[in-house]
């Protein structure tokens, strides 16, 4: 049998929220989110374009970790000040980031917590580029904690990104480009497919159950008709994991990363 951990189950959902998504700039911030959009473009989508973190496209997903800076290799030039051109504005990008907080409608913070916009309790980095991000292109989530302090009840504590909360929606408003598509979380994978594009459960983990996400979520989660278990992966996508993340960084994400059997 060969073990897979909770990281590589992950990373392996996290590259399938780009399957099929054409010639767009695939954007994975943080080391799961990375690897799972180079897996994509090293497997099932190859047409995706992913960039170096610099200045350059490249066709080979650069390795994440210490490694010699001559390692890219290049395929074209597409610098920070053209990437909002590019990509970005005119939605060829989807991007997977980790928010600190996330609603039942996709509302994202990663602005404050607790407290009052004037006198947060908790301060962090602000609203940065996700409310142009989520109006602009699609965007896919990555939480390696599922709790109710991520999936918040109500509301997030300040709306850093845009959702698809009905509350918000004001007469007349284009809403049509806030495309939210995957979550990844350390128990299970979900989508928007849910009423009015609330949050749904459609794949649960190996030997997590339904009642366990719903206790780690602060608001009523739905759960998709076909739902079953994530799928793991092969050896193939492993060896290319391994080849991308060299270091192993990967296993320092998810704090309780208990191996997964696959016969």
């Amino acid at each position: 049998m060969t073990q897979v951990t909770l990281a590589e189950l992950c990373i392996f959902a996290a590259s399938e929220a780009f399957r099929g998504n054409g010639e767009i700039v695939a954007t994975g911030v943080g080391p799961v989110p990375r690897l799972g959009a180079s897996l994509a473009k090293l497997t099932h989508s190859p047409e995706l374009m992913m960039t170096d973190g610099e200045c350059y496209l490249v066709e080979q997903p650069v390795p994440i970790g210490p490694r010699a800076y001559d390692d890219r290799k290049p395929a074209g030039h597409l610098p920070f000040s053209r990437f909002f051109d590019s990509a970005v504005w005119t939605g060829r990008r989807h991007a997977m980031v980790t928010p600190t907080q996330i609603d039942r409608f996709g509302q994202i913070n990663l602005s404050y917590m607790g407290g009052t916009y004037q006198q947060p309790k908790t301060q962090m980095l602000g609203v940065r580029g996700f409310p142009g991000n989520t109006i602009y292109h699609p965007n896919s989530f990555f939480f390696p904690a599922h709790s109710p302090r991520v999936f918040v009840a109500g509301e997030v504590d300040m709306i850093s990104g845009a959702g698809y909360n009905p509350a918000k929606r004001v007469a007349g408003g284009n809403y049509s480009a806030i495309d939210l598509r995957r979550i990844v979380t350390n128990l299970c994978v979900m989508d928007f497919g849910g009423r009015e594009n609330a949050m749904r459960v459609i794949s649960l983990h190996n030997g997590v159950t339904f009642d366990e996400v719903q206790e780690a979520t602060g608001f009523e989660l739905e759960l998709a008709e076909d739902v079953g278990e994530t799928p793991l992966p092969g050896a193939e996508a492993l060896a290319i994991i391994a080849s991308l993340d060299p270091h192993n960084i990967r296993e320092s994400v998810i704090r309780d990363n208990p191996p997964a059997l696959r016969g």
